[in-house]
């Protein structure tokens, strides 16, 4: 989806700029490329620079209650320093690598309900304006998607995905968000807990996993949470038996009984655990909620629960609509 946008602080006659995303979906760490074609004004322009930057749609919670906005979580500078004369057409190619942690969007094709942008501002001799807005879709990484297809072969329904403001503690998290993945528990833990939420942090040299689970209260005790985190190689993917392995994950987090206060130590090598709090922690179902599934698999929950048409198709206002928020 490409938004055309006249240089509005230039007023009437100002260049008009257009980024155009290659199509094929970007992996978290890779590349995203693409062309910023401009078409100069009814006169000579300074192009200082053209800068990228990825968005985000990100729910906050506080005191009083929660909330929504835009945040910037990458930028980068792609162009700039060239005269665009009357009337010119020109285009610039940029290939630029997205964070580790950038969120995923999208399963077998199929929308998570999860939307980012690549927003382009386009500065000339000192006036800038955010002048095009394009929507980023990133497929997972081949460890992620390997986890989300043994949880869906474990029976773990997709829910909902959203991304949550604040930090996990005691991770290596990078962005001042994550995404929170909920999943409806199998019919082997349905009578322990009520659903499960992951986190995906992935890093050059692996990925953390992080899970926590609501778990159903008894007659005489409350019910409560356990969040426990795992860490996992890119290497032979294709080589581990995933189904075991989250098998066991989930046994441990159902099974977990360390409050938030008193956290087990972590050992990185694939088997450790540790409570830690998440700071701006839990909120309720978001825009994630386009998706739903039961308890008969991820990916077939997804593709055939998805209401994708309506989140692609607002994403020009449900971004468009904070830039004055956000800047103030």
């Amino acid at each position: 989806m490409v938004f055309k946008r006249l240089l509005g602080a230039l007023g009437v006659g100002g260049p008009t700029v257009d980024t155009v995303l290659d199509p094929a979906p970007v992996r978290p760490g890779g590349t995203l490329s693409g062309q910023v074609h401009l078409v100069g004004g009814k006169a000579d322009f300074e192009i200082e620079h053209i800068t990228l930057e990825l968005v985000a749609r990100v729910e906050a919670e506080h005191e009083g209650g929660e909330s929504e906005g835009v945040v910037a979580f990458d930028r980068f500078t792609v162009g700039g320093g060239f005269r665009l004369a009357e009337g010119e057409q020109r285009s610039v190619p940029f290939s630029v690598a997205v964070p580790w942690e950038t969120p995923v969007t999208q399963l077998h094709g199929q929308s998570l309900g999860v939307v980012l942008g690549v927003r382009t501002e386009l500065s000339v001799a000192g006036a800038k304006d955010k002048g095009d807005l394009d929507e980023l879709n990133v497929s997972p990484l081949p460890v992620q998607e390997a986890v989300l297809e043994a949880l869906g072969g474990l029976g773990f329904g997709f829910r909902s995905a959203d991304l949550e403001y604040g930090r996990i503690g005691g991770t290596g998290q990078r962005l001042p968000f994550y995404q929170e993945i909920e999943l409806l528990p199998s019919p082997q833990y349905a009578q322990q807990v009520n659903e499960i939420e992951l986190t995906f942090l992935a890093n050059p040299g692996g990925m953390e996993v992080v899970l926590e689970a609501d778990k159903r209260g008894g007659f005489l005790s409350p019910g409560q949470d356990a969040l426990i985190r795992f860490t996992v190689s890119h290497g032979g993917v294709e080589q581990q038996d995933w189904p075991s392995v989250v098998s066991g994950w989930m046994r441990q987090l159902v099974e977990h009984r360390t409050s938030y206060g008193s956290p087990t130590p972590f050992v990185p090598a694939g088997h450790g655990h540790e409570g830690q709090h998440r700071d701006g922690h839990r909120s309720g179902p978001g825009m994630g909620t386009a998706v739903a599934a039961g308890a008969a698999g991820l990916a077939v929950g997804v593709v055939g629960g998805m209401v994708a048409g309506e989140v692609v198709d607002e994403v020009g206002d449900f971004f468009e609509g904070d830039e004055e928020e956000e800047e103030g």
